[in-house]
């Protein structure tokens, strides 16, 4: 699924990489709000949701190979986080429903979990 798709899906805004969305396939989805969990798993053509608005989230991004995040529950990220997302090219929006229905709704339209190392 192109990353366009899933942003019309959850009715998200983009923050930055507007440039990447129809060009990045995902499908492979993953939830946390801790980001050790996050580094534990594989994320070949993933992206993270999450309710952290740090950079931190967008570090364990670039880290863990993740092609972008999407930050729940209407939270926007400090300056830091999106100047960081910027220059590490990692699309990151924001959406407004909660973490819960932000997975449902991916998984109904078919991205998988990411599986365990």
């Amino acid at each position: 699924m192109k990353l366009r798709e899933i942003i019309a899906l959850l009715e998200g805004e983009v923050l930055t990489g507007d440039y990447m969305l129809d060009a990045m396939d995902v499908d492979h989805c993953f939830s946390a709000d801790l980001m050790s969990d996050v580094l534990g798993r594989g994320h070949a053509n993933g992206i993270l949701i999450t309710g952290l608005t740090n950079p931190q989230a967008v570090r364990t991004a670039d880290i863990a190979d993740i092609k972008a995040v999407c930050i729940v529950r209407g939270k926007r990220p400090d300056v830091e986080t999106v100047t960081l997302a910027k220059r590490t090219e990692i699309p990151l929006f924001i959406t407004k429903k909660t973490m819960f229905e932000a997975c449902g709704i991916l998984y109904t339209h078919g991205l998988k979990g990411v599986p365990e190392r």
